[in-house]
């Protein structure tokens, strides 16, 4: 892809804050002190001095629930170069999962986190998995240096709705 359709591509991309629906929004593992609202909500994100931060280990399990239907093209998880996450396993409707359960389940898409992803570069998902996404799950298995803390300064998720789809492709759908 050359420079100039990946511009174009981000270009038609949205930033998806505006359809989390926040009263199903979890984070198990985090810190009372630096919970998820600090890396994830407009405006908490963009202070440097806030994080999200694991408590009792390095991992975080993260749930999204969106009020519509999204298409997921990339995600972007910014982090200190030391206890920033490194292996981040992402479920596309995939509800209810805790700890316990977490590694039964295929994750959708990994991604294994550089410095330059933790200093904000996008990763982009296996697009096909990512079509009709209702919510998200995030697993944060591990961190950069194997500390006991993982910290995540801001989450962005890009995509588009669902609505914005080609309404020509739905016609055909229908018809059959």
């Amino acid at each position: 892809m050359s420079a100039e359709s990946a511009t174009a591509t981000q270009k038609t991309l949205a930033d998806l804050l505006d359809f989390v629906d926040w009263s199903g929004v979890e984070c198990l593992n985090q810190s009372t002190s630096h919970s998820l609202a600090n890396a994830l909500k407009q405006g908490y994100r963009e202070d440097e001095g806030l994080n999200l931060e694991s408590d009792a280990d390095e991992q975080l399990l993260i749930y999204i629930p969106f009020t519509q239907v999204i298409k997921l093209h990339s995600i972007a998880i910014n982090g200190p170069e030391d206890e920033g996450p490194k292996t981040v396993k992402l479920y596309a409707n995939r509800e209810h999962m805790g700890f316990s359960n977490v590694n039964d389940f295929p994750p959708s898409d990994t991604a294994v986190l550089t410095p330059e992803n933790l200093q904000g570069k996008p990763v982009v998902l296996k697009y096909v998995k990512f079509q009709n996404v209702r919510s998200l799950t995030i697993f944060v298995e591990d961190n950069q240096s194997g500390s006991d803390v993982t910290k995540i300064q801001k989450i962005f998720l890009y995509g588009t709705t669902v609505e914005t789809t080609d309404m020509k492709g739905l016609k055909k759908i229908e018809d059959h």
